[in-house]
């Protein structure tokens, strides 16, 4: 059996939570996302957000770490227990990113994702699509603050 063909659907899998500090949101909303409700307490205060939060991209990119953490062990897993390991290729993309609810300083994000869906490329051989849905929740009230759906290439011999 091929990598590809263990690929299971409809298990969600937890990759992980972080804790949002406001240093760490300043510094990120100063570097990649600056705008006045990253970046200052009174000005967010004011604006539709309400108070200060984390990019938008900022929990995006830390999805992507947790989820790269994630597939580094469960590669070392499979390795070491003699099964074979997916080679990922390139994203074709992702769609319904959404940010559905602010994320404050001091919150932890819970984020999982499952496989939604798989098969085998039509265009390409030798590879196939694996769409996975991903969430991030609040923990502290169960909110989910961001979504979206990505697909990735992975080698199906």
């Amino acid at each position: 059996m091929t990598a590809f063909e263990e690929i299971e659907t409809d298990r969600w899998q937890d990759l992980g939570t972080h804790r949002f500090e406001e240093a760490e949101i300043l510094d990120f909303a100063r570097r990649f996302d600056p705008q006045p409700f990253h970046l200052d307490a009174e000005a967010a205060r004011r604006s539709v957000l309400g108070g200060l939060c984390a990019s938008g991209w900022h929990t995006a990119a830390v999805f992507m770490r947790l989820n790269i953490r994630h597939q580094t062990r469960e590669a070392a897993r499979l390795a070491g227990a003699g099964r074979p390991v997916p080679v990922i290729g390139p994203s074709p993309g992702v769609s319904d990113l959404k940010w559905t609810s602010p994320v404050r300083p001091g919150d932890t994000v819970s984020y999982r994702q499952r496989v939604a869906a798989k098969r085998e490329s039509g265009s390409r051989p030798g590879w196939g699509l694996v769409t996975t849905e991903v969430e991030a929740t609040r923990e502290s009230d169960g909110t989910r603050v961001f979504s979206m759906r990505a697909t990735v290439m992975v080698r199906t011999d």
